[in-house]
């Protein structure tokens, strides 16, 4: 019975831990994008790894990072363990404890920390940055694996080979490091393990156009992982556990006796072979490793030095443009595009508001322009240079009014609602009318058929709404009134979540959810197979109309390729092109005469603003009321 138990507890820890994994190499062989929907096997996701030149530079970036500051840190940890261990009794428990600082520190600590230093010395944050934060953290774990070794390490043979005339290098290098090697050798590992699997440090530590590949998948969570991630992570595992194999299971080399006769054999056809195959072997693992390490410094070189040409830095949301719109603004401009991916707009502000990172020109939503206009982070636009606003819609011209009330600051990207997706099936099933109004959201008989946006200030939209107050509102009588009402509602709420409302809905597995209109395409796409409808209405109440605009910030070095930028995006074939990869709506009249009828006539996507009486923009509210804001979502949360 205890075996029984003990093999059953290894089982379920087994797979605990690799159920996941293999759900997600599963997830590199569906056809269809949707995590909750089979569409069939294919390799279409490796093929498209391998083109994607973002998911490559990632790749690289992370393997290079961590390999040049293991590298680094396994020679300076080395050299200051060589240093701590001669110290005296008191000074090295001291020193030791010192170091072990960082490594019992939060993440986020060292990585604000550094980020701070960094600005302070006027260190601009880019490859550079990156590489020094990953050598500073890597360097006490190779302290701390040298340490034991040279703790065994006998003095007195050291001190042998000096009185027998060796020098210090020399009775080092041929005494004391072959004992220490392989503390060494676990120090690096370490180190190299660390840097490769770190996000939050990189995050800080990052400048324009540096991504590794656990930033680059953190700035797509925002429109949901591409499945090409999947197909990498499935082959990083899979190279992975080859390694371990033939590490593992590999014959043993050393003695054991050739069979008889092959001796003879190997001494007959040893004309062609070195004299001394062991001083070859060594040359050619003295010349791969020289020539790994000059490509290694080349390439790290290159990411040290700018080219200092005609350049402009762009921070965008994640999947938020055509790529080959980017390389032919690049051939018409001859401007060099550094571009760079937040994930929301509360991590883009800090970001600009530092000035760590010089961006020329970012697209950030509604309220959060405002918000950065009010503390002085916006340059005005010189509108000269951008003939094509011609192209916006002098409708949602008007609309930014409500959070750029001079129109001085901003030019409209992508626009949308946020509604009720529905499945029509579900619905009669449930015996429930389709809704038309958010306060059908607390009806009844939707009893864990609901799925709420887990964001505060749409939660709080939708029940403000209900109620007829503004969703930009204030008033601590109306947000309590909101409050109270969301924690009636949650014993009918399925979930709160954010992009996995469009997979659940897909999926089948809910009846109502509150979603953006943007992913009405997708949606639309994805379900086209089933047996269930999903429809989207936008709310009686009214609703919140985002937009998205592309600013300049005030700090920007190359304010007129910005404009250059904005102007490019303005026009109409380009505009276009944006629309068709992202799906969001577009605010540009010429890009707009250019769909479809049937996208034009799709409400999802371009319902007729002028009866959206009710609907608002969002705007900053101020500090004050953030604070309210997110101490009444926490209530909701946790009731």
């Amino acid at each position: 019975m205890k075996r029984f138990f003990q093999n059953f507890y290894l089982v379920l820890i087994m797979i605990f831990l690799y159920a996941p994994i293999l759900i997600m190499m599963g997830l590199s062989f569906n056809a269809s994008k949707s995590r909750s929907q089979w569409g069939g096997f294919t390799l279409r996701w490796y093929l498209e790894m391998f083109q994607d030149a973002a998911i490559m530079e990632a790749l690289y970036n992370t393997l290079l990072i961590a390999f040049v500051s293991a590298l680094a840190a396994s020679v300076i940890g080395t050299a200051a363990a060589l240093g701590i261990n001669s110290m005296k009794r008191l000074p090295k428990t001291l020193v030791m404890g010192v170091n072990n600082i960082p490594m019992l520190n939060s993440d986020i600590v060292t990585g604000i920390s550094l980020m701070l230093a960094f600005i302070a010395f006027g260190i601009s944050l880019g490859f550079q940055t990156i590489l020094l934060a990953h050598i500073s953290f890597n360097v006490p774990y190779v302290i701390l694996s040298v340490m034991p070794k040279l703790k065994q390490t006998d003095k007195s043979t050291y001190e042998a080979a000096m009185d027998l005339g060796a020098g210090p290098v020399q009775a080092f290098f041929k005494v004391v490091f072959p004992d220490i090697l392989p503390g060494v050798l676990s120090g690096f590992l370490l180190a190299f393990t660390m840097s490769l699997d770190d996000f939050i440090i990189t995050h800080f530590t990052r400048g324009a156009g540096i991504n590794t590949l656990s930033t680059l998948i953190y700035s797509e969570v925002r429109r949901g992982i591409k499945p090409s991630m999947y197909a990498l992570s499935s082959i990083i595992f899979a190279t992975v556990l080859a390694l371990l194999l033939i590490t593992n299971f590999s014959p043993e080399r050393s003695g054991k006796r050739s069979p008889k006769g092959e001796g003879r054999a190997r001494s007959q056809g040893s004309a062609k072979e070195p004299k001394n195959p062991e001083a070859f072997r060594k040359g050619l693992l003295a010349a791969a490793a020289f020539a790994i390490v000059a490509a290694v410094s080349f390439t790290t070189y290159r990411h040290f030095v700018s080219s200092g040409a005609n350049q402009l830095y762009v921070y965008n949301w994640g999947e938020y443009i055509d790529e080959s719109v980017i390389e032919e603004f690049e051939e018409e401009t001859g401007i060099e595009v550094v571009y760079d991916l937040f994930e929301t707009n509360e991590e883009m502000y800090p970001v600009i508001e530092a000035g760590a990172v010089r961006y020329d020109v970012v697209c950030p939503s509604d309220y959060m322009i405002q918000k950065m206009a009010e503390n002085g982070l916006l340059a005005e636009i010189n509108f000269d240079n951008i003939p094509n606003l011609s192209q916006i819609d002098p409708i949602y011209l008007e609309r930014s009014k409500s959070f750029d009330p001079e129109n001085k600051y901003s030019v409209p990207y992508t626009w949308g609602t946020v509604g009720i997706l529905y499945n029509t099936e579900r619905i009669k099933e449930l015996g429930v009318p389709a809704p038309t109004k958010w306060s059908d959201l607390w009806d009844e008989r939707y009893r864990g058929e609901i799925l709420m946006q887990d964001s505060v200030r749409d939660a709080f939209m939708v029940a403000l709404k209900m109620r007829g107050y503004s969703m930009n509102s204030t008033d601590p009588e109306e947000l309590a009134q909101a409050r109270d009402l969301l924690i009636q509602q949650k014993p009918l709420v399925q979930a709160y979540v954010v992009d996995q409302v469009r997979d659940k809905m897909i999926g089948g597995e809910a009846a109502v959810g509150v979603i953006y209109s943007g992913e009405m395409l997708y949606i639309q796409e994805e379900s086209a197979g089933a047996d269930f409808t999903l429809e989207y209405v936008v709310p009686e109440e009214g609703t919140n109309i985002w937009i998205d605009s592309w600013v300049i910030p005030a700090n920007a070095r190359n304010k007129e390729n910005a404009e250059k930028w904005i102007n490019f995006l303005c026009r109409p074939d380009i505009a276009k092109k944006n629309f068709d990869y992202i799906t969001y709506s577009t605010p540009n009249k010429g890009a707009y005469e250019m769909l479809e009828d049937e996208l034009k006539n799709n409400q999802a996507l371009f319902p007729d603003v002028n009866q959206m009486a009710n609907s608002e923009v969002f705007q900053y509210l101020g500090d004050e009321a953030d604070s309210l804001y997110n101490e009444m979502w926490k209530e909701v949360k946790s009731h």
